[in-house]
């Protein structure tokens, strides 16, 4: 706790301005992390302008004043003297600072050639889900309008997107969470899957706390014990890959005992009799043989769950990132369902957003599919309206193009030949790393927009360089789906734009300057209002001064005096007939199973001292003094059986490539299982060996399970 502030002040809009030192400001924003977005007060000096620290906002409904170590130290990138503050040029294989105008003329020349020579969608544009609503709605445009290309995706892809699938064939609608954040202090029961929350998102465990001191009940199904695991009443074990499984099994025992809300789901939900089919085989003992929990759990953990009158499901990534993801969390949902538990206080289901905008950066136009308001690209009243907000032909709207890792395949193939990397580093965060990098130095010409030179941004033709998240004013949407305002701390460092402004200009060069007239972000969040009006992710209703007035507010919200949606489906679905369609279980091996020569499986995931590609915690002294490098957690067992002491070094290779770490044991994994963190590049990235088997629904990678061998090193 800062000396500044006393730990029982409770500070609100009123008294904040008394917890500065003289001649410091406090500027009141939030965390450029994961998806909690934590209220938080940058300490600036009012002469010089530099930012000097940070104090936690207690008055936050979502973190009462609660962060983790990546947001206190967030403020330490926003001056870092690692930023890049002029544009970059590579020539002779080394990069030289020049000015803009010959980064632009650059980038024209070789954008325009490209066009030239092989059409349109020779460009494309790989976009990212950190940055603000604003922004990520100009993206899409930029690459729609501005360039033209068809070829546009995001990093969400390998984040948010099968959680946004299965929320879209479940519900009709995807939104992160069905219920507001501070009524998980009133929930009877947890079930969490796959999620590593403690660690992740540490800032959401004070609400499990606070429910469990009155008697709430934990369920955690993980392949690791985690953190939050070790307060579980049932910690269930699961073989990596077997979700699906692992929520069939419940289920069964939902429906057997007796556990299901026959009146809620015969009048809200479609499909029961097919669920009910699809899982009766789905006794304890079968989901014991295919998940690898014992009987005993599967059925205390369904009885807690059962018996419990509020009840949240949450899940993340690990259940998300997998090629049939999408049906995992169809099913974990179901379970939320069946108990008719979806529209009630305290109750329901969703997802731990795993980057800051996640939400709101998969909402409007970033998706090879998708345009602003979370419209169908294939929809022709969606091409029609988004045209007109947009003043251009619909039928110069192009067509859907495909997702984040199948571009690398069709750069492979020659149909991409250039790409504009905002806001993201895919050289680190993609599955198969070795082909996505090979993928980059086959491009004709790259430009990579970001404000440290990350691993991708070392492929680059043209570096430019981009604000921090402190650097300019706008809006995010957490978890919850509550619209936030993001302020400006200070002036962008050197030369650096917003990408906004960066986007505009290289759009003006391309020619159609006319449709990027923008000064300010705020004339382009009240041109995205019009844009996302009538769609199901509607903001039309939000304004910068409802934000400020009402601390966020929730969408859907389609008019100014709409009071907005902290609840979800209170009364119908955002489906075609208000129903949610349930789940049926249609069991399926993951996209790579173990072998002979592969007989352990891989998983993946985060550490609470860093953060995605790392290219931002790595640079930070103390966050890298705590976890330095990535390691291979595995059983004490499974290190004997090969010879491996902790601290051993360990070769790891799977189908796709190998890499060597120190070994860490411990009891809390499954024994046939290996964890490794993914916030480290080149050699020392596990996304080297991980698998791009896609869901079909989704597209999303399946980074958290894939076949590996270990030997000593």
């Amino acid at each position: 706790m800062s000396q500044l502030v006393k730990q029982d002040q409770f500070v609100t809009r009123d008294n904040v301005k008394n917890l500065h030192k003289p001649g410091e400001k406090l500027i009141t924003t939030h965390c450029c992390y994961c998806g909690m977005q934590c209220g938080i007060h940058i300490r600036v000096e009012e002469k010089t302008g530099k930012v000097v620290g940070v104090e936690p906002r207690y008055d936050w409904p979502v973190t009462k004043g609660k962060m983790c170590p990546k947001g206190v130290t967030a403020y330490q990138t926003i001056e870092h003297p690692d930023r890049i503050t002029k544009p970059l040029i590579k020539k002779n294989g080394q990069f030289h600072a020049v000015s803009w105008k010959e980064a632009l003329d650059y980038i024209e020349s070789n954008f325009k050639r490209i066009q030239r020579d092989h059409g349109k969608d020779a460009l494309s544009v790989f976009g990212g889900v950190s940055m603000t609503n604003e922004k990520c709605y100009l993206v899409g445009k930029y690459a729609r309008v501005g360039l033209g290309t068809r070829y546009i995706d995001y990093n969400g892809r390998f984040c948010m997107s099968s959680a946004a699938g299965g929320m879209l064939k479940t519900f009709g609608i995807d939104r992160g969470m069905t219920l507001p954040v501070p009524e998980l202090e009133h929930t009877d029961c947890f079930f969490l899957a796959g999620s590593n929350s403690a660690e992740c998102h540490p800032t959401s465990t004070q609400w499990l706390w606070k429910a469990k001191d009155k008697g709430a009940k934990l369920i955690v199904a993980d392949p690791r014990e985690v953190p939050i695991a070790r307060v579980a009443d049932v910690h269930l074990d699961l073989k990596p890959g077997t979700d699906s499984a692992l929520a069939a099994g419940i289920i069964h025992l939902l429906i057997k005992e007796g556990y299901v809300d026959n009146e809620y789901v015969q009048e809200r939900c479609n499909n029961f009799e097919e669920l009910k089919q699809s899982v009766a085989h789905c006794t304890p003992e079968y989901t014991s043989q295919v998940t690898g929990v014992v009987v005993e759990k599967l059925v205390k953990a369904a009885h807690i769950y059962g018996q419990s009158p509020r009840s949240v499901v949450m899940f993340a990534r690990g259940v998300e990132q997998q090629s049939k993801g999408v049906h995992n969390v169809q099913m974990y949902i179901t379970m939320s369902l069946l108990r008719g538990m979806v529209g009630k206080f305290a109750s329901g289901c969703g997802t731990f957003t795993g980057q800051g905008n996640g939400q709101g950066g998969r909402e409007h136009g970033q998706k090879a599919d998708l345009l602003p308001g979370y419209r169908k690209l294939t929809d022709p009243k969606a091409v029609e309206y988004i045209s007109g907000v947009w003043g251009i032909d619909p039928k110069d709207m192009p067509q859907p193009g495909v997702s984040a890792y199948e571009m690398f395949d069709l750069i492979h193939n020659n149909t991409i030949r250039g790409m504009h990397v905002i806001c993201s580093n895919p050289a680190v965060s993609a599955p198969n790393g070795n082909y996505v990098n090979e993928a980059f130095k086959k491009l004709d010409f790259l430009v990579v927009s970001d404000f440290f030179l990350s691993e991708t941004a070392e492929h680059a033709d043209v570096v430019l360089p981009t604000t921090t998240w402190a650097e300019d004013d706008g809006t995010t949407t957490n978890l919850e789906g509550r619209v936030i305002r993001i302020r400006k701390v200070r002036d962008p460092l050197g030369e650096s734009k917003p990408d906004w402004e960066i986007v505009s200009l290289i759009a003006e060069r391309m020619g159609k300057g006319r449709f990027f007239p923008y000064q300010t972000a705020h004339e382009i969040f009240e041109e995205f209002r019009v844009a996302s009006k009538g769609g199901p992710a509607d903001y039309y209703g939000i304004t910068w001064d409802r934000i400020d007035k009402e601390d966020g507010v929730f969408w859907p919200c389609p008019s100014k005096d709409h009071p907005g949606s902290p609840h979800m489906f209170k009364e119908r679905f955002g489906t075609e007939d208000g129903k949610a369609n349930l789940g049926v279980f249609n069991w399926t091996e993951p996209g790579e199973t173990q072998s002979a020569e592969y007989p352990l499986v891989l998983t993946t995931g985060r550490v609470v001292f860093h953060y995605l590609s790392g290219n931002q915690t790595r640079r930070v002294d103390f966050l890298m003094e705590q976890c330095p490098l990535p390691y291979a957690e595995m059983h004490p067992e499974l290190a004997a059986r090969n010879n491996l002491a902790n601290g051993d070094k360990v070769k790891l290779t799977t189908r796709r490539g190998h890499m060597t770490v120190d070994v860490r044991l411990t009891k809390t994994i499954r024994k046939d299982t290996i964890f490794i963190p993914y916030h480290w590049g080149k050699e020392l990235s596990v996304n080297q060996l991980t698998n791009p088997a896609l869901d079909p629904y989704s597209r999303m990678p399946e980074f958290k399970v894939c076949a590996v061998k270990i030997e000593k090193a």
